[in-house]
C-alpha cells in the first residue's frame, strides 16, 4: 500500500475525528472507505450485489432478533410450492 499525505484544515480534522469515533474507526479507515467509494466502479459494488449486501450487513444499524424473525416469516410467506414431475414416467401428464 502506498502512503499519501494530505494537508487538511484543522476544523475538517476535528469533524473527521468525530465521525470516525462515532463509527468506532480510525481516521485512516474512514478516509480510505470514503475515498474508495469515490472511485469504486466494480460490478460487485452494484446495489444488490453480494459485496453490497455484505457491506450493508456490516454497517449499523444492525437488525434485532425480532427483525430477523419478521424477515424469515416474510420469506416463508412468499415461497411458492415446489412442483416436481416423475422423470421416469412414460405416459403423458
Amino acid at each position: 500500500m502506498a502512503n499519501l499525505n494530505i494537508e487538511v484544515p484543522e476544523d475538517l480534522v476535528r469533524s473527521l475525528e468525530g465521525i470516525a469515533a462515532a463509527q468506532r474507526k480510525s481516521i485512516q479507515q474512514l478516509a480510505l472507505e470514503r475515498l474508495s467509494s469515490l472511485v469504486e466502479v466494480l460490478p460487485e459494488a452494484r446495489a444488490g450485489s453480494p459485496a453490497a449486501v455484505l457491506r450493508a450487513m456490516q454497517e449499523p444499524p444492525h437488525p434485532s432478533s425480532a427483525d430477523v424473525d419478521e424477515l424469515d416469516a416474510a420469506i416463508l410467506a412468499g415461497r411458492l410450492p415446489i412442483r416436481t414431475r416423475d422423470l421416469f414416467r412414460t405416459d403423458p401428464p
